[in-house]
């Protein structure tokens, strides 16, 4: 098997993906590069219900096509947003994510950057995102090896869904 080529790792204790990106690959947030909350969230059911402990609904979220989704919203500044001068609700000021630096917590699909999640076959498949390499910094930058963290990555509920790939669009 070469270095690129997928292989399976159990996570979640049992629960197994199907890796198709190169095992050396790092990953590690840097500050200032927000390109993962420029794009719309869905919400799986049970983020819908946890994000209602941490903000109003009716406030950070619209519906689209039966699906929900965090709004994204014009940001009044220069940085930090994406090319149409919006970015995710939840965006500061600073950079930073509301609910996850007041809360320590996140949506499932915010967990999974700069990771893509597709289905083939009836495996979950785990591969980086097209654009990833263009915009998001953290991509081998560090020590930390995305193939040896997957649990921080990939949440567990993936499993009970119907349809976890990630390419569903706000809009």
């Amino acid at each position: 098997m070469s270095a690129d080529s997928p292989r399976r790792v159990t996570i979640h204790g049992d629960k197994e993906v199907v890796v198709d990106f190169p095992p050396d690959l790092t990953f590690e947030c840097v500050d200032d590069c927000t390109w993962c909350c420029y794009h719309g969230v869905l919400l799986y059911e049970q983020d819908f219900f946890e994000l209602a402990n941490h903000a109003s609904l009716g406030d950070s979220t619209i519906e689209r096509k039966g699906k929900d989704f965090i709004k994204r919203e014009e940001k009044d500044r220069e940085e930090h947003v994406d090319v149409d001068g919006q970015a995710c609700y939840f965006l500061r000021e600073d950079g930073l994510c509301e609910l996850h630096a007041e809360h320590d917590w996140k949506p499932a699909r915010c967990s999974t950057f700069p990771l893509e999640i597709t289905v083939e076959d009836g495996d979950i498949h785990v591969g980086i995102r097209e654009k990833a390499h263009e915009h998001c910094e953290g991509l081998d930058v560090s020590e930390r090896r995305v193939i040896d963290n997957l649990e921080a990555f990939i949440p567990e509920v993936l499993w009970e869904l119907d349809d976890p790939t990630t390419r569903k669009k706000l809009g």
